[in-house]
């Protein structure tokens, strides 16, 4: 007698009227929002906008679904296109059948798209939602739960997975990977999360991290699986993806350490804002002020604008000899333009009244 186990649900679809709501199709949905929510955190910290990671999301998203179940369907073709087998189950998604592989490397294609619409350095954007896609992954897994699928081999431990009789599949208590690998992808965010506090991880290294440290968990837990898949040399096929995918990100880690050191400055360029709050506002500000004074020191007439030093000097030279006030550089003249300095001239008819 089994005294403990994990039970599995009876079944994975609730049916709401016409409409069936699956338990797989939520926790993917629900990774997917706290990817997001959490990505946004981490983007606004960095110096990012708000909104900015949705955005890009956008793209991101469908493109990842389909590499997901592009190289699911591809790698596991005999389950949709063998003998006795309908093919249209392969646009089925909802029946289960993600691989990650294929949705991180075509989801990186739909980011860049949006990342280039924007202006964004795909780098930086990734390490943002690095954690967030792992604590997604976390959540996703258990989509396999309500589809009883991906479980280990046969084992009496006391979490062990209750497996119910179904289509390719014998009821049994088998090994819970599903689980092994949700709690893996929570421990790789939290280790994601640490490593870029302590060392201020940039140019896409944060991302580096979370797909070699989620590799070498998906190698062991690959390995206790019993589905059925491709073997190559008697190992199965994701358990050399994983390895092959660990070794790169190893390798992307160090060459960027030593060719881009440290982070970026600046994840995001920034509109300019109508209150001039930002840099680029406070230009625009400093140019709007030299505008105005340009206006007000006589733009409309281009030699007037000269005129303002002269006027200052004109002023110094009237108190001081005697220079006509209104700023010329021509001395002062006499009422009938004869010239005269009007300082001298005073002096000369001080003289003569003296003499007579």
């Amino acid at each position: 007698m089994d005294l403990a186990y994990i039970p599995s649900p009876s079944t994975g679809v609730i049916n709401l009227g016409p409409i069936p709501l699956r338990g797989y199709a939520f926790c993917i949905i629900i990774g997917v929002f706290v990817a997001v929510w959490y990505g946004n955190k981490r983007w606004i910290a960095r110096g990012g906008t708000a909104g900015t990671v949705a955005d890009i999301a956008v793209w991101a998203v469908p493109f990842g679904l389909v590499g997901g179940r592009l190289y699911h369907v591809i790698t596991d073709y005999q389950l949709y296109f063998s003998e006795g087998e309908n093919w249209v189950d392969a646009f089925k998604i909802w029946e289960g059948g993600l691989g990650i592989w294929g949705a991180i490397a075509l989801g990186a294609v739909g980011a860049w798209i949006g990342c280039r619409r924007r202006g964004i350095p795909l780098p930086a954007w990734a390490d943002a939602l690095a954690p967030g896609i792992a604590f997604a992954q976390a959540i996703g897994r258990w989509g396999n739960w309500f589809n009883q699928e991906l479980y280990g081999r046969p084992t009496d431990l006391p979490w062990a997975l209750k497996i119910t009789e179904g289509a390719n599949r014998e009821a049994g208590l088998y090994h819970p990977t599903f689980l092994y690998e949700s709690l893996w992808c929570v421990g790789v965010g939290f280790l994601v999360i640490w490593a870029d506090r302590r060392f201020k991880l940039g140019h896409g290294r944060a991302f580096a991290l979370y797909v070699a440290a989620y590799c070498s968990g998906r190698a062991w837990i690959e390995y206790m699986r019993v589905d059925e898949a491709h073997h190559i040399l008697g190992v199965r096929l994701n358990v050399w993806t994983a390895i092959i995918v660990f070794l790169l990100a190893v390798l992307y880690m160090v060459i960027s350490a030593r060719i881009r050191p440290g982070r970026e400055e600046v994840v995001e360029p920034r509109p300019v804002a109508k209150d001039g709050d930002d840099a680029k506002g406070d230009d625009a500000a400093d140019d709007t002020v030299k505008g105005e004074t340009g206006e007000k020191a006589g733009d409309a007439d281009p030699g007037a604008a000269d005129a303002g030093p002269d006027l200052v000097k004109g002023k110094g030279k009237g108190k001081d000899k005697g220079k006509d006030t209104d700023g010329s550089d021509a001395d002062a003249s006499d009422a009938d333009g004869s010239g005269t300095d009007v300082e001298h001239g005073a002096d000369n008819g001080a003289g003569s009244a003296a003499k007579s």
